[in-house]
């Protein structure tokens, strides 16, 4: 789920969260204006927490949603991801960012980034298992390799990745049991949730062509998204839901988990593991998403899992790995 908005279009990881410059699948790790310190904890530790959160990310939507509506679950994420973000910006003294027309490009990549895929994911799964939820997420650098040859005459089409491309809709196929008819599968939810992940990489190529050269640092940009994101939410929900009539423990904390860690805390994880490590090794947690978001629905939510959906699940992230691998540059030759 992803919570960061790359420059470049790549995998969002699933993205449950997606904000300004460094994504799962982003790329550059510093903008103008960034300063890199790194924690001393281990990168690779903070790798692993920052997979298993997104991993149990659509579990918590699922139970957010057995007490309280998909915008209100959205609504909650949005707020108390953006509180994170907010006491981060404090202790940093970090400002957020100036000038109308960078904060109406925010407010776009608020919306393809944040308000519109989680509020999908969430109205998705009140019909399809989180498992299917998670692996739908991992079709975004499917979605962003196929947006890119359209939209970014940079991103010049391989081989190799046209046919990552083309494998990974087919392990969608798989997923789906297209051989099947699609019979017992919701169309309506599997739908939400692969345009939840496509909303990811339109808004990745938004951001790419509009805010890739600000000067405002990573912090600064991504809180000021996630609190236009959260805006959004406050003037949408009321329009179609109703103040709860009471607020159940478990669906509470899961909302406040989702988004205090799913969403706030995830994205500071993000930036320091990009930062240090570079984002094609960042970009990985993209591929450990699905896995844990399965297991998770299997293990915890008693979710029933086929034999196409693991297998396609495999097939889906090859074609991924395949759409973001570049080819290995020959060294010159020497005179």
């Amino acid at each position: 789920m992803s919570t960061a908005t790359p420059p470049r279009p790549g995998p969002d990881p699933a993205s449950p969260s997606a904000t300004i410059p460094a994504a799962p699948a982003a790329v550059d790790p510093a903008l103008p204006g960034t300063r890199r310190t790194f924690p001393a904890v281990d990168w690779r530790i903070r790798f692993a927490v920052l997979a298993l959160i997104w991993g149990f990310s659509f579990l918590l939507i699922k139970v957010g949603t057995h007490g309280f509506a998909p915008f209100q679950v959205t609504f909650g994420r949005l707020f108390f991801g953006t509180a994170v973000l907010a006491v981060a910006m404090a202790v940093k003294r970090d400002r957020l960012p100036r000038g109308l027309r960078t904060w109406g490009h925010l407010a776009v990549a608020a919306f393809f980034l944040n308000a519109l895929p989680f509020s999908l994911f969430a109205y998705s799964e009140l019909t399809i298992p989180s498992t299917l939820a998670g692996i739908c997420n991992a079709t975004s650098p499917l979605w962003g390799m196929a947006l890119s040859l359209v939209a970014l005459s940079e991103d010049r089409p391989t081989r190799r990745r046209v046919a990552g491309l083309g494998l990974g809709f087919l392990g969608v196929l798989t997923v789906l049991g297209a051989w099947q008819g699609f019979s017992g599968l919701d169309v309506t939810g599997t739908a939400m949730a692969l345009l939840a992940s496509l909303s990811y990489p339109i808004g990745w190529i938004y951001v790419r062509r509009t805010l890739a050269g600000d000067s405002s640092s990573h912090l600064s940009l991504t809180g000021a998204q996630l609190f236009l994101a959260t805006l959004q939410l406050a003037l949408v929900t009321p329009l179609f839901t109703t103040m709860p009539t009471s607020f159940p423990a478990g669906p509470l904390l899961a909302v406040l988990v989702l988004g205090a860690l799913g969403t706030g805390l995830a994205i500071l994880l993000q930036y320091g593991v990009v930062a240090e490590v570079g984002p094609t090794t960042g970009q990985m947690v993209t591929y450990f998403i699905p896995v844990i978001a399965t297991a998770a629905g299997v293990t915890l939510l008693g979710e029933q899992l086929s034999w196409n959906t693991p297998v396609g699940a495999l097939i889906v992230l090859a074609g991924a790995a395949l759409t973001q691998s570049r080819p290995r540059k020959r060294p010159a030759p020497r005179p």
